[in-house]
């Protein structure tokens, strides 16, 4: 499984977590950093910060991706639907709470699969 983290770097710890949670072996982590201008284009921004993750256009729907997303909601939000566009579903997101405020301490505490989540909506209609 490939993890592209948007967010702060992973412990060992939280890695363990996420493959005993997911089921899978972590093969790959991507860290990607987000800093982005507000004085540009979010949607060109979040554009550019996929094309530079190095994977071919079959990578991205075929190959096991999860995603931590960046905490900032605007570039989320951006950041999955340039996913969807290039995977053809959406990818599964890590979520991670605090155990601890001092120092802050981390933990993976599950993992939604928003295709699921989005496909059950559907049945909403």
């Amino acid at each position: 499984m490939i993890v592209l983290n948007f967010a702060h770097p992973f412990t060992k710890e939280q890695l363990a977590q996420i493959q005993q949670i997911s089921g899978y072996n972590v093969e790959k982590v991507f860290e990607i950093k987000t800093q982005f201008n507000h004085q540009l284009s979010f949607k060109d921004q979040v554009k550019k910060l996929v094309e530079d993750i190095p994977l071919q256009s079959d990578e991205w729907q075929r190959q096991r991706i999860i995603i931590n997303p960046p905490s900032f909601s605007t570039i989320a939000i951006a950041l999955l639907a340039e996913l969807h566009g290039r995977m053809g579903y959406f990818p599964p997101i890590i979520r991670i709470s605090p155990v601890c405020n001092t120092p802050p301490e981390y933990k993976v505490v599950e993992i939604l699969n928003l295709q699921e989540i989005r496909d059950e909506a559907r049945t909403k209609r």
